[in-house]
């Protein structure tokens, strides 16, 4: 049960995109197509989860043992890039389509804060390895998500009938912004 509850914390409740605004760069630069985001989800979910074990591991066995907390960040970036390159690597073999349509977007999962932001949630939070595993993996379900969500609007606003002015990036921006709505006290109209 407590797994359960983890996994729609971090899909729907602390959403990363949409609660925690981490991870916006790639999520506004890939949001454009949906096939896009569907593999720049697989990407993200897959360097988000095996990159919180492996920092879990490393945290765990390797820094607090040896009383070298301070490594902490440094280490995890370190751990984010290599599980980027990995998928880099597999992507530019298997599909190398996927892998030009990601483009620039792919190295820059390097630098995104929503994967270091699960790691270092997973230390601050006390995980055990299993919740660090399911943790990881709906939190990048629920970047997914998010991306795919927001790829399917920008799909169809593409097709509406946008003012000049709005067509583009500024239709764009406006779009994670709409999303804060709900927390406002709108009166029903």
């Amino acid at each position: 049960m407590e797994l359960l509850l983890l996994v729609i914390s971090a899909i729907f409740v602390n959403n990363f995109v949409l609660a925690r605004f981490l991870g916006i760069c790639p999520f506004l630069g890939v949001s454009k197509k949906l096939t896009t985001a569907l593999g720049m989800t697989s990407a993200v979910m897959f360097v988000m989860t095996l990159a919180s074990v492996v920092s879990w591991m490393v945290y765990h066995w390797i820094l607090a043992p040896l009383n070298l907390q301070f490594l902490q960040t440094i280490s995890f970036i370190l751990i984010i890039a290599s599980m980027v390159q990995l998928v880099e690597l597999a992507l530019q073999k298997l599909s190398p389509s996927l892998y030009r349509s990601l483009g620039i977007f792919l190295p820059l999962i390097t630098t995104n804060c929503a994967v270091l932001g699960c790691a270092v949630m997973n230390i601050q939070n006390e995980h055990t390895l299993l919740q660090t595993t399911v943790f990881g993996m709906a939190a990048g379900v629920g970047f997914g998500l998010a991306l795919m969500l927001f790829a399917g609007i920008r799909e169809v606003l593409d097709l509406a009938d946008t003012p000049k002015a709005f067509r583009g990036t500024p239709i764009a921006w406006s779009q994670p912004g709409c999303s804060r709505w709900r927390s406002w006290d709108l009166p029903d109209w």
